[in-house]
């Protein structure tokens, strides 16, 4: 069994995707929790996954049924490059004006 990655803080997310010029909750997340694959005969990087939903109305899984992303947890701290600079696939949101409208949106998204 492989060790246990660095667990992300659950808690609002931006990917690198987010546009700060568009809605505030266009490329956020929601970072529930880690899971654990049942099977002994996954790749050792698919053992341990993010769990995390969208909080935008877009998102295939959100118009799916409401369902979470799943993510290997060693990505989530990767970096990725944009625009040629290296930067963070995922970025912990800490405006607290921020997270209480992100809050509301998965409120009213995930009753």
């Amino acid at each position: 069994m492989t060790a246990i990655p660095h667990l992300p803080e659950p808690g609002f997310y931006y990917h690198y995707k987010h546009d700060p010029n568009g809605p505030i909750n266009n490329y956020a997340y929601e970072f529930v929790g880690v899971g654990h694959h049942t099977e002994d005969d996954c790749r050792p990087e698919d053992q341990y996954m993010l769990v995390y939903r969208p909080l935008y109305e877009d998102a295939f899984v959100y118009k799916q049924g409401k369902l979470f992303d799943l993510r290997p947890l060693d990505m989530i701290s990767e970096m990725v490059e944009k625009d040629g600079t290296q930067i963070p696939r995922f970025t912990k949101i800490t405006d607290q004006k921020v997270i209480e409208t992100l809050s509301s949106i998965r409120d009213k998204m995930y009753r």
